[in-house]
Parts: C-alpha cells; sequence; structure tokens
C-alpha cells in the first residue's frame, strides 16, 4: 500500500521591514531552510513572501515566526465585527478558542459587554469570510463589520434588543396565564379545590401543557440552538444549562399529561410553570440586561452623535449645504454660529470661541483666529469661520478616539483572566453537581424522591448560569473608558484602566508638561571681555537656533523679532543633542547651549556662578553662549507653570503616589520648578537627564520594585513613555509621545492625570465588587437550590432560581452603570492654579 500525501499548500505573507534586495534574500534563506517548506519566493515591490509548504509538516504560523526569526515583521490585520448569540462568559471563550484556533489568526478577543468579536489576522492565511464562518460554526450569529453611521444609528445591540423584547411579549402572553393557573391555587386552598372540581386535574394539566409547549419550543428556541451546538462542541454553556432543565421539566409534565399510568401516584406533578415562566424570567433578564448595556455605551454614542451630518460648503462665492462624510481635505467650509465644526480643519478667516468639552475635557471656550487648527464636532460660539477642511473621515480626530475608545472596551484587563479561568470549568462542574442532586434525591428523596429530584436539579442548573461572571469585567470596562472619553481620558487598552492607579510612582516631564513649553528670554547677561552688545549676542543666538523646533530656539527667534533685529543665515549647523549648537555665522563659531557643553568645550563658566544661581531662583533655564572659543554671555529663559500644575501634583501625593520631575533642564531650574509646584528639590526632581537616558531612570525605578507611570509630551519622551508601566501623554504634545504613550490627556492639562488615575481606581474597584458579587452568588445559592438546606426550610424552586439569576445579571450592570456618575476630583480648564 502507498502512504497518503498530503496535498501541498500556497501562502502569501506581507513582510515588513525589507528595505534592500539583502533582505529579500534573508528572508528567502531562512524559510527555505524551514524543514516543511518545498520553495519560497519574496517580492520587495510588494512587500510579499510566497510560500510552497507542507501541512502535515508545518503550520502558518510556524511560516510567520521564521520570518520574525530573521528580524522582519510579518504584515496582520485587524477586523472587529459583531456575535449575536453569546450570553455568558462560556460563550464568549468558546468564540475566542474557535478562533484562536484559525490558521494565521494572531490573536482573538471577544467582549461579552459589547458583542463583539476584534481579531489580528495575517492576511493571505486567512480571510474575513474564514473568521465569520469559524463563528457561525462554533453555534453564534455572525453580525459583520459595522460603520459608524450604522453604529451611530441602529447598532447589533439595538436589534438584539428589539429582538428580546419581542420574544418577551410573546413568551409573557403564555407564562402569565400558566403562572396564574398553577401556583394562584396553590396559594389558596378553596381556589384550588374549586377549579379542580370544574375541569377536574386532567384537562387542567392539558391547558397547561398548550400554554407551555409555544413558550418552551417556539420562543425557547434560542436556547436549544446556541445551547445544543455548545454542548456538540464540548462546551457547555448557559444556554446548554437553560435547555437541560427546562426540557426535564417539561418532559416530565408532558409525561405526567399524556401517560400518567406510567409513573406512581405519588409524583405525578406537573411543572409546567418551571419550563415556561423559567425561560421567560430568563429572558426578561437578558432583556434588562441589553437594555443596560444600551445605556452603557451611551458615551460613544454621544461622541458619534457630535459630528453633525450636513456641512456649508464653499464654491467660489457661493454656499451649498451638502453631507459632511462628502467634503474632502482641501475644501472649504463655513461654520455659522452655534454650528457644530463637521471637519478637522484650519481657521483661514473668521474669529470665535469653540467648546471644546466633550473632545478635551476643558470646560473654558478656547479662541480660534485664522491659522489656528479646529476638530470636527467642537461647537462654534458666536463667529462666523470659514476653515479649510485637513482631515476628513477616518482620518479626523473625532473618528481616531472613537477607534481608540473601541478598542479599550474590547481589551481585556489582567483581572479578566482569574473570571474566565474560573468559567472555564464552572459550567461542566454544575452540570456534575445538578447530576449529584438529581442522584441524591432520587435515593433518599422518600415517596416523592423523583419529583424532588427533578425540581432540584432543574433548579440547580438555572441558578448557576454564568451571565453575571462574563459581564463582571467588560461591562465596568466599557462604561469606565466611556466615562473617560467624557472627561478627555483616553485610556486605550483595558490594562491601562486596570493599572494606572496601582502606580508607585508617578514621573513628570518638565517643559510642556508641567510647564506651558512656551518659554520666553528673561534674562540675557553679557561678558565684558566679548566686546558684544546685547543687539549683536541675540543676533547671532538667534541665526544659530533659526533651524531648531526646540522651544528655547523658538523664544530666541521670538526676542529676536520683538527687537527687530536682523538675522543672518548660519552655516556649518551641527546639534548635539541634550548639549546644544554649534554654527559659523557671519565667521564667528557659536555655540548654544547647557552649562554641560561649555564643559564639554573645555570653557570655564565658574564666573557665571552668581548669574547662574540668579537664574535658578526664578526658575529660569540657563542657556550658554559661546563666540570664537570664549562664552560671550548667559541667557535666562523662563516658561511659566501650566494652570493646575500644582493642584495636580498636590492630588497625587493625596492618592499616595510617589511623585517626581524628570528633566533635561539644569539641577537649579528644576529645583526651583519643584518647589514651585510642590514636590521636594532634593529627593523628587532628576535633573540635566539627557533624551536617551530618560527610559534609564524609568527602569531604575522599576528596579527597586516600583510600578511607574510616566507623562511627558514630547518625542524624547518616547522612550520612557514606553518604558513605564503606564505612560500618559499630553493631546497638546507630539504625535510620537501620543502613539507611544498608553494613555492619552486630550486637554493636555496635568490635572488630567490624577482625574485618570482616580477613575481607574474605581473602575477596578467596581470590577472587584462585580466580580465577588458573581462568584458569591454561585457558590451561596446552588447548595440551597441543591435542597441541601431543606431540613431548615429553605430552598429554591426552578422559578426562583430563574428570577435570581436575572436579578444578578441586572445587579452587575447596574453596578457598573454607577460609573457614569463618577465625579473627578479635580475640575480642568478654569480651576485656579
Amino acid at each position: 500500500m502507498t502512504e497518503t500525501q498530503t496535498i501541498p499548500k500556497e501562502l502569501q505573507l506581507a513582510v515588513e521591514g525589507m528595505t534592500c534586495a539583502a533582505c529579500v534574500g534573508r528572508v528567502e534563506q531562512t524559510l527555505n531552510k524551514v524543514p516543511g517548506v518545498l520553495g519560497a519566493s519574496v517580492n520587495l515591490a510588494t512587500e510579499t513572501a510566497n510560500v510552497h509548504y507542507d501541512p502535515a509538516v508545518i503550520q502558518p504560523e510556524q511560516l510567520a515566526e521564521a520570518v520574525q526569526s530573521a528580524g522582519y515583521a510579518v504584515g496582520s490585520q485587524e477586523l472587529s465585527f459583531g456575535v449575536s448569540g453569546m450570553t455568558c462568559a462560556a460563550c464568549v471563550g468558546r468564540v475566542e478558542r474557535a478562533l484562536n484556533k484559525v490558521p494565521g489568526v494572531l490573536g482573538a478577543s471577544v467582549n461579552l459587554a459589547t458583542e463583539a468579536a476584534t481579531v489580528r489576522y495575517t492576511p493571505g492565511t486567512v480571510t474575513p469570510d474564514d473568521l465569520f464562518r469559524t463563528v457561525e460554526d462554533a453555534g453564534y450569529g455572525v453580525e459583520g463589520q459595522v460603520t459608524e453611521a450604522e453604529t451611530a444609528a441602529e447598532t447589533p445591540q439595538d436589534r438584539a434588543t428589539a429582538s428580546l423584547r419581542r420574544d418577551l411579549l410573546i413568551s409573557a402572553a403564555f407564562a402569565v396565564p400558566l403562572f396564574i393557573i398553577s401556583m394562584v391555587p396553590m396559594m389558596y386552598a378553596p381556589l384550588h379545590h374549586w377549579l379542580l372540581g370544574q375541569v377536574g386535574e386532567g384537562i387542567l394539566n392539558w391547558v397547561m401543557l398548550l400554554l407551555a409547549l409555544p413558550v418552551q419550543f417556539w420562543v425557547g428556541q434560542r436556547f436549544y440552538r446556541a445551547g445544543w451546538s455548545a454542548l456538540r462542541h464540548g462546551s457547555p454553556d448557559m444556554n446548554t444549562l437553560v435547555m437541560i432543565g427546562t426540557t426535564a421539566a417539561f418532559v416530565y409534565s408532558a409525561v405526567v399529561t399524556l401517560a400518567p399510568g406510567l409513573l406512581p401516584t405519588a409524583v405525578r406533578h406537573v411543572y409546567f410553570e418551571a419550563s415556561g415562566v423559567v425561560i421567560t424570567l430568563v429572558l426578561l433578564g437578558k432583556y434588562l440586561e441589553s437594555l443596560a448595556k444600551g445605556r452603557s455605551s451611551q458615551a460613544m454614542r454621544a461622541l458619534l452623535e457630535l459630528r453633525p451630518p450636513e456641512a456649508h460648503l464653499l464654491e467660489g462665492d457661493s454656499v451649498r449645504k451638502v453631507p459632511a462624510d462628502s467634503v474632502r481635505s482641501g475644501e472649504r467650509v463655513q461654520v455659522r454660529t452655534g454650528e457644530k465644526v463637521p471637519v478637522d480643519g484650519v481657521v483661514i478667516s473668521g474669529e470665535s470661541y469653540l467648546d471644546e468639552s466633550m473632545l478635551t475635557g476643558e470646560s473654558v471656550p478656547v479662541q480660534k483666529v485664522p491659522g489656528d487648527p479646529v476638530t470636527g464636532g467642537t461647537l462654534n460660539g458666536s463667529g462666523l469661520l470659514v476653515v479649510k477642511a485637513t482631515a476628513v473621515g477616518r482620518d479626523s480626530a473625532l473618528s481616531q478616539i472613537i477607534a481608540l475608545v473601541e478598542k479599550a472596551q474590547s481589551e481585556k484587563p489582567p483581572i479578566q483572566g482569574l473570571a474566565d479561568r474560573v468559567v472555564a470549568v464552572f459550567v461542566p462542574i454544575v452540570l456534575v453537581i445538578a447530576a449529584l442532586t438529581f442522584g441524591a434525591w432520587l435515593l433518599w428523596g422518600g415517596e416523592a424522591a423523583l419529583s424532588q429530584a427533578l425540581v432540584h436539579a432543574v433548579a440547580v442548573l438555572i441558578i448557576a448560569c454564568p451571565c453575571a461572571m462574563g459581564l463582571a469585567t467588560p461591562v465596568s470596562v466599557m462604561v469606565g473608558s466611556g466615562k473617560a472619553a467624557e472627561l478627555g481620558v483616553l485610556f486605550k487598552g483595558g490594562r491601562a484602566l486596570e493599572d494606572l492607579h496601582r502606580s508607585d510612582v508617578v514621573a513628570l516631564d518638565k517643559t510642556g508638561t508641567l510647564t506651558v513649553g512656551k518659554p520666553s528670554l528673561t534674562a540675557l547677561h553679557l561678558s565684558p571681555t566679548a566686546g558684544l552688545s546685547e543687539e549683536q549676542l541675540l543676533s547671532l543666538v538667534a541665526a544659530a537656533e533659526a533651524g531648531s523646533e526646540h522651544p528655547i530656539a523658538h523664544a530666541m527667534m521670538n526676542a529676536a523679532q520683538e527687537r527687530g533685529l536682523s538675522v543672518p543665515a548660519a552655516g556649518k549647523l551641527d546639534t548635539e543633542a541634550g548639549y546644544g549648537i554649534h554654527a559659523e555665522v557671519d565667521g564667528q563659531t557659536v555655540h548654544v547651549g547647557a552649562e554641560r557643553y561649555m564643559a564639554r568645550l573645555g570653557l570655564d563658566t565658574a564666573v557665571w556662578a552668581e548669574a547662574l544661581a540668579e537664574l535658578g531662583a526664578q526658575a529660569a533655564t540657563p542657556v550658554f553662549v559661546a563666540v570664537g572659543g570664549e562664552v560671550a554671555g548667559l541667557l535666562g529663559v523662563s516658561d511659566p507653570l501650566k494652570p493646575g500644575s500644582r493642584e495636580a501634583v498636590a492630588e497625587l501625593h493625596r492618592r499616595g503616589h510617589r511623585v517626581m520631575m524628570i528633566t533635561g533642564d539644569s539641577r537649579a531650574t528644576a529645583q526651583a520648578v519643584a518647589a514651585q509646584v510642590g514636590l521636594d528639590p532634593d529627593t523628587e526632581v532628576r535633573a540635566e537627564v539627557l533624551p536617551g537616558d530618560k527610559a534609564a531612570v524609568i527602569e531604575e525605578l522599576q528596579a527597586q520594585g516600583l510600578k511607574v507611570a510616566m507623562v511627558g509630551d514630547g518625542i524624547n519622551d518616547a522612550p520612557a513613555l514606553a518604558r513605564a508601566d503606564v505612560g500618559l501623554a499630553l493631546g497638546t504634545g507630539t504625535d510620537v509621545a501620543a502613539q507611544t504613550a498608553d494613555v492619552l490627556l486630550m486637554s493636555g492639562d496635568l490635572r488630567g492625570v490624577p482625574n485618570a488615575a482616580a477613575l481607574s481606581a474605581a473602575t477596578l474597584r467596581n470590577i472587584r465588587m462585580n466580580l465577588f458579587w458573581a462568584f458569591a452568588y454561585n457558590v451561596l445559592l446552588i447548595p440551597v437550590a441543591a435542597g441541601v438546606l431543606t431540613r431548615w426550610g429553605l430552598g429554591l424552586s426552578p422559578v426562583l432560581a430563574a428570577a435570581a439569576m436575572g436579578l444578578s445579571s441586572v445587579f452587575v450592570m447596574s453596578n457598573a452603570l454607577r460609573l457614569r456618575q463618577f465625579k473627578a476630583p479635580l475640575r480642568t480648564g478654569n480651576a485656579a492654579t
């Protein structure tokens, strides 16, 4: 006999980071050495690798790892889509496991609160259709990708709520009379006897059968579809528990009704209400839960509704109303009084004040004049503006903010791992407990053992549904990150939302973070031996700094312009990061920089000690100027504190955080600023730190076992932001810092840091409370449902179990919604400094 041969497959990988033919050769050689690869070719132009491989020997993800081992990145894409039919944490786990098993999937995360899956995958290895089929094969529905317009109008959540409401009304129409017929007479014996005398027990059972039938198999089909699929895949969930429990009650009751002779007289009791009313109560709980989910995303809806649907497009001298989405970059729009800005852009004419509070948390309207940027969704005050569009659609700031909030809501915080691990084994354990309960009552239940065994086993199955466990974490993260967006704080992930308040140390950059970041020249000292006037010295300095983007350089240029000085062109410009600038100006060698730069040049600065002390007391940054190899002057540049900096530091101290300043400025200047904001100049200041060494300071603190949060705004802060346990960037800073950080403070107000930390703490407290009650609820009530406490008169019928189970989910949702009432400890905007 011949051995079965596997059919070779072809895989196309996107390879990032290749720059030349040598890169191509390296990737090809690496892939061709991998066992199971039959041939690999790499194309630099398309940045792709085509690999023929034997699937019996190697899998696509191993090929991706081989590319990464060669020093290159495998291109990936991220897809988010709605998943319908999930009811509990077990559902989430099943969908995640199914997606993560698909070859080419690099990571999948499913959120029960948003009913969405986010999948990072390798194009060419797997397609979106493959992912959709995987979810459907697992027994769930796929909503597909949802556009922002759809999200603003009708969401999958809205459709799910409408469907639940319809099923609930149908179910209640049958379950309410079923409950009245079966339960009310038992509460009032004369009524019970009268009813039996009028129609007889057999006919009464038939009426209840007909009422329960549509609830069980029409309305309840949602539980059968999902529950059977879960059972078939070996991952029973809430639907499975409801399916088994209600079916057992219904079938037993149907046997009593249709063939009573098969059962002893003592156990001929029907439990149609336990099937019909339980399904109705479960649906009621899911409906209330769905309503709460809609309220929990209210902040997101508010963001989506910020963007106006229409814009006034300027075409020559005429104005035409068009859909806002149709405006293209470079076109001009007119923004009238009281209207929302339709696009991101730049003011080209007009003056006004814009309310940016929804985006930044800043309560004071911001003045806008020609040349100022404006953000789509902000509200125009009392002036007429003409704005040139610079970013539209998904490139706009509002769309990027929405994307960040959605990402934070979908990413699981570390604490979710606890719930996931418990739920993975919880439902199978519940099935075992229900079986043991049934067996125990059957053996020792006395004359009515069979009916007692059924009632208690069904109660166990219903009470143990893990809905609340699955919702405990994601719904709190969803509401917390939405509330943060209202405050102008954007968490980029659940980890940052959980970890921020745990930071032992909050490290602050100085320039642009504690201070405004727009220094001005406040002092100028001349050397009596240099033979230069103040104007000549300042002109040389401005010429040397003309090509620099450093805030101090801008201060020098502004000072020269204010004095009306002529600034000559500089030649042979050379910048030494962290030290200063060297330039040739009008045939003279000019060095501008810090005291350490002068020391490197071998120039003596001892004679400037008194002037340095004076500048330090004023919190002014000293800038030395050397001309022709001699120190010609000392300039003082001051940067005023930002409003709220002192308040922010005080609140962080009050919350138990150690606060430090890490800056490249001179020690004297840094210590003076520290004293102004309430920091200990001796123990809480790291001064004269080179840009590349800020991350090293963070590492030093972490080596002491401390968790560090870093706050910065500049390019030189990016390594430290990335190295910190939590990086916070000011929205008024550079894009590099914003992209590196875990948290973005839109307004640039430092008071947002303690506000974000307080919200982080409140969210984690909320999650812990949810998890505690979700777990405690099951631990306490499963024994009651099993009948362990019947000797003391404590028991739980299936109907009461269903009501309790629904209330547990509603409690978790309601508790999470309390985060919407969170009050920030500090007001931003016009609060006193």
